[in-house]
């Protein structure tokens, strides 16, 4: 229904009891076919620097146009309020409009109440649809969401209509300048917010997508796997310390056969089996991607499992290998690094690479069957892993030449 009158007016409420400063609180009158609501702006404002003709603050000086400059937008709000009902096919009234802007009348959402509902369904989930790093990743992202509305808004939450491209571009400028992170990193804590984001777009909650127009970008990263001299001098350094010469097994383990850190961790000895060549397999799902993960067994692997079947370790948890915590791990490795003269950065995702690239596609084995080793979904996954090394370039142009020559 139409409205006949409409009016909107900013006034200074007189308070029960004066403020002794003098300064009453700024309202907004919303009127609709002569019948009027009252809401408090929550800005305060002393009646000697205010117009009541023109129903703003008077004057030129920089607070004034701030206050003016914020009465323009509660109006706006105002405004949006009305469309809102207009599209809704609602009745346009004073007190509707003053439940809409109030946030009465409806449940109001909030980001993080919302972010933190969603992360209670995931860690009950965890086991069944999402890894406990999955959920602890989200739970990060969660903390930094509210650093950010703290930082930027001096609040503990904001409602969820609040969220605009601005908040977005805003959140991403606070994670490189106030948290130094990098634009990788940057893009992946927004990509959890935003799966937040889209399930409020998906039940209509929020009517457009912030995300809409800004690009989460992420900068391609060259990690150098280990060349076949390289993986050589490691498997053959002779390593007196126990837990270190354990790490470097474990890693290399994982150069022949692909496997991801917390795979290798979980990997028992029922998911060891002949498959259809007779030859031992590890037949096992990715926790990443729940990905079935068929894997041929080279011989550098089965030795390794043969040497730690009897680790007092693996026997008490069912495990084949000895597995220490991924931090462990990767403080070890750089000792490795070292005690071979490595002077690339040895993390244990480095083995993921090395087996892609130099144990398996430099040795001819087609991409296709190494992206299914990997467990990977598409051979687009596995070209980030596998990069063409310059040995393999040469043998693929040998062949080339060869073949010219012949004709």
């Amino acid at each position: 229904m139409l409205e006949k009158s409409f009016g909107l007016f900013f006034f200074l409420k007189k308070p029960k009891i004066e403020n002794q400063d003098g300064t009453r609180y700024v309202y907004l009158k919303i009127t609709v076919d002569g019948d009027s609501k009252e809401i408090s702006t929550k800005r305060l404002w002393h009646p000697s620097r205010w117009s009541k003709e023109a129903g703003n603050a008077a004057g030129k000086k920089e607070d004034s146009k701030m206050l003016n400059s914020f009465l323009d937008t509660y109006k706006e709000k105002a405004y949006q309020a009305k469309k809102l009902l207009l599209d809704n096919d609602r009745d346009i009234t004073a007190q509707a409009m003053k439940d809409i802007l109030t946030g009465k009348g409806e449940e109001r959402k909030m980001i993080i109440d919302l972010f933190q509902y969603h992360n209670d369904q995931m860690e009950a989930l965890i086991g069944k649809e999402f890894a406990k790093g999955t959920h602890k990743r989200y739970e990060t992202s969660l903390i930094h969401t509210k650093s950010f509305i703290k930082w930027k808004y001096k609040m503990d939450d904001l409602p969820i209509k609040d969220l605009d491209y601005d908040f977005i571009t805003e959140y991403s400028f606070w994670f490189k300048s106030v948290r130094n992170c990098n634009q990788n990193t940057t893009a992946k804590y927004l990509g959890n917010f935003k799966k937040i984001v889209l399930e409020c777009v998906k039940k209509k909650w929020l009517r457009s997508d912030p995300f809409a127009e800004f690009k989460l970008t992420k900068k391609e990263v060259l990690r150098r796997p280990l060349t076949a001299g390289e993986l050589s001098v490691i498997e053959e350094k002779l390593i007196t310390i126990e837990r270190i010469a354990q790490v470097r097994d474990i890693f290399l383990f994982s150069c022949y056969t692909g496997l991801a850190y917390i795979d290798v961790k979980q990997l028992t000895r029922s998911q060891i089996a002949k498959g259809i060549d007779n030859a031992y397999w590890i037949f096992s799902n990715r926790q990443k991607t729940e990905t079935a993960t068929n894997i041929p067994l080279l011989p550098q692997a089965i030795k390794l499992l043969e040497k730690y079947k009897d680790h007092p370790q693996c026997l008490a948890e069912n495990k084949l290998l000895p597995v220490l915590s991924n931090q462990k791990m990767n403080s070890y490795l750089k000792e490795i690094a070292d005690l071979c003269g490595i002077t690339k950065i040895l993390t244990y995702h480095i083995a993921r690479h090395t087996f892609a690239t130099t144990v398996t596609l430099s040795n001819n084995v087609p991409i296709e069957s190494v992206s299914k080793m990997l467990g990977h979904k598409s051979i687009k996954q596995t070209q980030q892993y596998a990069q063409v090394v310059d040995i393999k370039l040469s043998q693929d142009m040998q062949v080339l030449r060869d073949k010219l020559l012949k004709n």
